[in-house]
């Protein structure tokens, strides 16, 4: 009796430890965030705050995104019109401003589908039969020898245009990265010395997956979500730039840029601030990322 106690304590302290590893370092990452970060990092993560503020009230910084003056129509910036007006007279910064709640909100909605769509389908692969793994892969690996632009318009050719069917539709483009990081966190956990023991104490499926298959899988697939959020904003305003998702007048970045492309040599910034905005977004959200990735597997970030 006293050997197999001490086979069961050494099981359960070998399955404690293995559990929380991944979780520790997540966990590690969120604590140091971006203490030491160089000061671009600290830059863009201030870019990022006023984004997400701009985002919950956007009233606060400027007024209305659609209000007319065809007196006012193509002019340039002023003190009055900081970044101009546009071909109906409506203000560019009320517009740049209002435009960041969809842009974001389109980036952010599509990296959830897609991160929540990868993890469950990597997970079946990971823990589930040989030849279900086999079939989901090789979709995935169809999905990944197609350009994801292409993949959201087929989509988008079957549920039709619309915010909401570019949201889903760039999320199911970016789901095959993240269903092979699980499978690949699942692979590795499930052949480890801490799972076989927790399947000798007698754990079911579910409770291998929520303890040990996830808290392991977690700090990764949030590293690549941050990054992978830059990435999901350009392909919608992309998206929105053909004038697939947000209709007009509502003020979009890629709607905004699509209407200025005609005006580029009188009015040049009807594209300009727009565009800017798109790309300082993308540059913060990505020096953050990887400055995150950066802590999370023990390097500088730098």
């Amino acid at each position: 009796m006293t050997v197999l106690d001490a086979t069961g304590a050494e099981r359960s302290g070998r399955l404690r430890r293995g559990a929380g590893a991944g979780a520790a370092r997540a966990a590690r990452a969120a604590r140091s965030g971006l203490t030491g970060a160089p000061v671009p990092v600290l830059i863009a993560a201030a870019v990022l705050v006023l984004a997400a503020l701009l985002v919950v009230a956007p009233g606060l910084v400027a007024g209305s995104p659609t209000q007319t003056d065809p007196a006012a129509a193509l002019r340039g910036p002023t003190p009055h019109h900081l970044f101009g007006t546009d071909q109906l007279g409506r203000d560019v910064f009320s517009r740049v401003v209002h435009g960041a709640r969809p842009s974001l909100l389109l980036g952010c909605g599509a990296t959830v589908i897609s991160v929540l769509g990868g993890a469950l389908l990597g997970l079946v692969a990971g823990l589930g039969g040989r030849y279900g793994d086999q079939v989901l892969m090789r979709v995935m690996d169809m999905l990944l020898a197609l350009p994801p632009l292409l993949v959201a318009l087929v989509v988008i050719s079957v549920l039709g245009s619309g915010t909401v069917n570019v949201l889903i539709a760039i999320g199911v483009a970016f789901i095959p990265p993240y269903s092979r990081l699980v499978r690949a966190e699942a692979l590795l956990v499930r052949r480890s010395g801490y799972l076989e023991a927790a399947v000798g104490l007698g754990l079911s499926r579910r409770v291998l997956t929520v303890r040990h298959v996830l808290p392991n899988a977690l700090g990764p697939l949030l590293v690549l979500a941050s990054v992978g959020f830059g990435t999901s904003l350009i392909y919608a305003s992309s998206l929105s730039f053909l004038g697939l998702g947000t209709r007009p007048p509502a003020p979009e970045w890629g709607a905004m840029l699509s209407d200025g492309r005609d005006f580029l040599q009188t009015s040049w910034w009807i594209a300009l601030f727009p565009g800017l905005a798109v790309t300082v977004s993308v540059v913060s959200i990505n020096l953050v990322g990887r400055h995150l990735q950066g802590r999370y597997t023990g390097r500088t970030g730098r």
